[in-house]
């Protein structure tokens, strides 16, 4: 589990995964904190003590359990603070042989760990994972969840919507067998977003295989205020420059979208005063895409409640914008690393 100050939702993640039904005795728990300064740390101590056991990030074990009717769990610490850096630290000090990932936004069905194993074993799938399954509080969080559900708000990918079981270019969250790890290499440090989105490819660009199940239940907790969720998708727009450049044939044409939407937004702004046609395309775009948001915002609240209509609009431009911006920076921020032959794809 990767967490950096989950205060607020690490009792309910964590405490998802202490009630698994798989065999106590064949799991560990592995939390790899980022310097949490929220009391997320001792939630955890707490609730590992509950579990029976916790050991330390020297591997000494205190509170030891007269009965193993839970996993134990280690807390070890993640100084540079990034998902994938968490990651890799888990993967150095797990001992089983499939890894599951969970975050610290997710709660996961009590089958969960068990539904991953019986997949891999049955597919032979160098990766499982479910449907993206969001929930949110309340009224603007409630409406992220219902957004980020739709091919409108996020685009193709398959486990936000998805209800059969296929095969994909990547799941949410994921259970790998060890061997993967050893096969192609861990989670790249220098993404701080989209660690998961670049793994994929190399297992895919491997040979490897990505199964989607929806027997495979979890539910993640949306962003619950516009500046929180501006923030999370610019930087998956920000950082998937990054993973383009290192892998360019990763790239959807879908996901090209925001960023060309947001330049044209800009560079309509700036020439629309100087030009009458330019002016007219600019405005002529801008209705076009609050008429989709509309119409999109209607036919989503009809399926899901309306009383999600008054903030699907705003949701969707907050989805699409920042993500554009993201991106549109990101190639600014990056740009020298274009030149960079030794680290992208052959």
């Amino acid at each position: 589990m990767p967490i950096r100050n989950e205060a607020a939702y690490i009792r309910r993640s964590l405490g998802s995964v202490l009630g698994q039904d798989y065999p106590a005795e064949r799991l560990e728990i592995l939390v790899v904190d980022g310097m949490s300064d929220d009391g997320t740390r001792e939630i955890v101590a707490e609730l590992a003590n509950e579990a029976g056991s916790m050991t330390n990030r020297r591997g000494q074990t205190t509170h030891p359990a007269p009965h193993n009717r839970l996993p134990p769990v280690r807390l070890l610490d993640n100084p540079q603070r990034i998902v994938a850096t968490a990651l890799n630290i888990g993967l150095d000090h797990a001992k089983g042989q499939v890894i599951v990932r969970v975050d610290g936004h997710t709660e996961i069905a009590p089958d969960y760990v068990r539904r991953c194993v019986e997949a891999l074993q049955r597919t032979g799938a160098d990766n499982v994972g479910g449907r993206m399954d969001p929930i949110g509080a309340g009224p603007f969080g409630r409406a992220v969840a219902v957004a980020t559900s739709t091919p409108f708000g996020v685009g193709g990918g398959r486990f936000h919507y998805s209800n059969r079981e296929e095969w994909v270019d990547t799941v949410y969250l994921g259970a790998w067998p060890r061997a993967v790890f050893q096969h192609i290499g861990a989670f790249d440090t220098e993404l701080v977003r989209n660690q998961d989105d670049e793994f994929n490819y190399r297992l895919r660009k491997h040979g490897g295989k990505i199964l989607l199940s929806p027997a495979i239940r979890s539910r993640y907790v949306s962003r619950n205020s516009p500046g929180q969720l501006w923030r999370q998708y610019f930087q998956y727009g920000y950082w998937k420059v990054r993973v383009l450049q290192k892998h360019p044939r990763q790239m959807q044409p879908r996901q090209f979208a925001p960023p060309l939407f947001v330049l044209t937004l800009l560079l309509g702004g700036v020439l629309a005063p100087f030009s009458r046609s330019v002016r007219r395309l600019w405005t002529l775009l801008l209705a076009l895409y609050a008429g989709a948001t509309l119409v999109a915002s209607g036919i989503t609240a009809a399926r899901r409640g309306w009383r999600h209509l008054p903030l699907l609009p705003l949701v969707f431009g907050i989805l699409h914008i920042s993500y554009g911006t993201g991106f549109c920076l990101g190639l600014v921020a990056f740009a020298r690393r274009w030149f960079r032959q030794d680290e992208r794809e052959s």
